[in-house]
């Protein structure tokens, strides 16, 4: 019997290795400010992680801008300038079809404050409290 290809597996060392490429790349062209968009000029832009499709034809890119304030806004003026900056990953990497490029924002610290808050609750530091002795 086939195995099904979309399994519950993680992804491949292909789809790590062209993401975390395509995650670098984009990381130096927000600190060196090559995208031309007004609504980007002055904001320093944080790459977080750039997870690919199985056939690599789809790069999420997950972004957040310093502070995290209005990430949402640049994520969508990041769509609008997908192009240039879609050349410019091909152009860098060298292959054959460029993945489509779409924006994200990174919610990691968001979710990492919020596990924190729910850990640091009492009902949960007691449920978590290792007893003293056995029952």
């Amino acid at each position: 019997m086939a195995k099904n290809k979309n399994s519950s597996r993680g992804p491949g060392q292909r789809q790590l290795r062209v993401g975390e490429s395509i995650r670098r790349i984009l990381s130096e062209v927000f600190a060196r400010g090559e995208i031309h968009d007004p609504e980007l000029a002055h904001v320093s832009i944080t790459v977080g992680e750039v997870r690919m499709s199985s056939d690599l034809s789809v790069a999420t890119v997950y972004v957040l801008p310093l502070g995290g304030q209005n990430a949402a806004e640049v994520a969508k003026a990041l769509a609008r300038n997908k192009g240039e900056l879609r050349h410019i990953v091909t152009k860098e990497l060298n292959i054959r079809f460029s993945p489509d490029l779409r924006f994200l924002p990174d919610l990691t610290f968001d979710q990492m404050e919020e596990t924190n808050r729910l850990l640091s609750l009492d009902a949960v530091k007691r449920d978590l409290a290792k007893p003293d002795e056995p029952e």
